[in-house]
C-alpha cells in the first residue's frame, strides 16, 4: 500500500508540473482553448519524437521546368483580396498548409522567423485548412488573430480552403501537386504544415514533410540554392 500511496504522490506531482509548465509556456497566449495550449507546451518534445521516430520526414526535390507557369496562379487572402503570384517573381516561395489544433502548430513560430530572417529573398505563404483531424475549425478572422496573437504571424495567409486531391482543391495545391503541371511533384500533403518550396525561376523544387522544422538545415540550405 505505501508504494501504492508513493507512486500515486509521484503522479500528481509529474501532473501538477505539467499543468504549470503548460501555463507558463502560455503566460502571454490568447483566444486558446486547453488543447491549443497543451500542443503549444509539447512542440519541442513532439517535434524530438518524430525526429527519432522518422515519423512525417519524407523530403523530395528535383529541377525540372514546370509545364504551365507558376506565376499565373492567384489565390484569395485571408482578408478577402485577390493575391497574383505574379508578384512573387524573383523570390523564393514557401508554401504551407497550416492549422491551429495541430501538434505541428508550434511552427508558425518557426515560419514567421524564417520568413523575417530571409524577408529579402523568400515569401511564407501559408494556406489553413481543415482536411486533417478537422485541425481548422476556425473563420478565417479567426485564424488571422490567433496567428498575430499568439505566433506574431505577418506572412500571407490566404483563405481557408481545401489542399488535399478532391474536386474542391485549391488551384494553387492542384499545380502544387500535379506534374502534369509542375513538371515532377505528385506528392500531396501528408498533414498540417506540409511545406512546398518554389525558386526565384517559379519552379517547384522542393517537398518537404510537416516533422522537417522550417529552421531545419534541410529547409535552410535549399534556400542557399
Amino acid at each position: 500500500m505505501k508504494k501504492i500511496k508513493r507512486a500515486s504522490i509521484v503522479i500528481c506531482i509529474l501532473v501538477l508540473a505539467f499543468l504549470g509548465y503548460v501555463e507558463l509556456v502560455n503566460r502571454n497566449s490568447k483566444g486558446m482553448n486547453y488543447r491549443q495550449k497543451m500542443l503549444k507546451a509539447v512542440y519541442p518534445a513532439w517535434m524530438w519524437w518524430t525526429r527519432i521516430t522518422g515519423k512525417n520526414m519524407k523530403e523530395l526535390s528535383a529541377d525540372k521546368e514546370p509545364r504551365t507557369s507558376f506565376y499565373d496562379l492567384k489565390a484569395v487572402a485571408n482578408n478577402g483580396t485577390e493575391f497574383r503570384f505574379s508578384t512573387l517573381k524573383g523570390k523564393k516561395v514557401l508554401i504551407v498548409n497550416t492549422a491551429s489544433a495541430c501538434g505541428y502548430t508550434g511552427q508558425y513560430a518557426d515560419l514567421q522567423k524564417l520568413a523575417k530572417e530571409n524577408a529579402d529573398d523568400l515569401v511564407v505563404i501559408g494556406f489553413p485548412a481543415n482536411d486533417f483531424k478537422e485541425q481548422e475549425k476556425g473563420s478565417d478572422e479567426e485564424i488571422a488573430e490567433f496567428c498575430k496573437v499568439n505566433f506574431g504571424v505577418d506572412f500571407p495567409l490566404m483563405k481557408k480552403s481545401t489542399v488535399v486531391k478532391s474536386p474542391g482543391q485549391n488551384e494553387v495545391y492542384k499545380w502544387l501537386t500535379d506534374s502534369t503541371r509542375n513538371g515532377w511533384n505528385e506528392q500531396q500533403p501528408t498533414w498540417n504544415f506540409s511545406k512546398y518550396l518554389v525558386n526565384e525561376e517559379g519552379k517547384l523544387t522542393h517537398y518537404f514533410d510537416p516533422s522537417i522544422s522550417p529552421l531545419s538545415n534541410d529547409v535552410l540550405n535549399a534556400l542557399k540554392n
